[in-house]
């Protein structure tokens, strides 16, 4: 799986109820999430936000804490065909659920939600409740 920055904040620093259940699946091992360089970069530099007033000690417990939750991916190039994303910014999200081969993209963002029609041959796009509810009908 991979999940969105801003689905990443949902888990580890809002502690989002909707999302939770997915947090607690992901430290009880039942998914796994897979991340890149340049989504650990956008981590590491949303977490640095005025707006989420956390310090320096509690940006990086943060995010040594999703390290500790997700796998590192060892490469992730471009696949051809993919479906394009109106946010730049969000494309590496795509690219690396195409590259890793990955079941779910976990996102809130518009522009990756627009995608899950263009994108369902190779992995679903689900919003946390969502992924919740697939995580759910996988471990019944």
């Amino acid at each position: 799986m991979v999940i969105d920055t801003n689905v990443v904040l949902d888990l580890l620093h809002f502690d989002d109820a909707v999302a939770r259940p997915l947090r607690l699946a992901l430290e009880a091992g039942r998914v796994r999430c897979v991340a890149s360089a340049a989504t650990l970069d956008e981590l590491q530099r949303v977490l640095a936000y005025p707006e989420f007033v956390l310090d320096e000690v509690r940006q990086a417990g943060l995010f040594a804490r999703y390290r500790a939750l997700s796998e590192a991916a060892r490469t992730v190039e471009g696949c051809a065909g993919l479906p394009r994303c109106s946010d730049p910014d969000d494309q590496k999200f795509i690219e690396l659920a195409a590259a890793v081969g990955a079941q779910g993209l976990v996102s809130k963002d518009r522009a990756v939600l627009k995608l899950r029609r263009r994108c369902a041959s190779q992995f679903l796009i689900m919003r946390p409740d969502e992924a919740v509810r697939w995580l759910n009908g996988m471990f019944v």
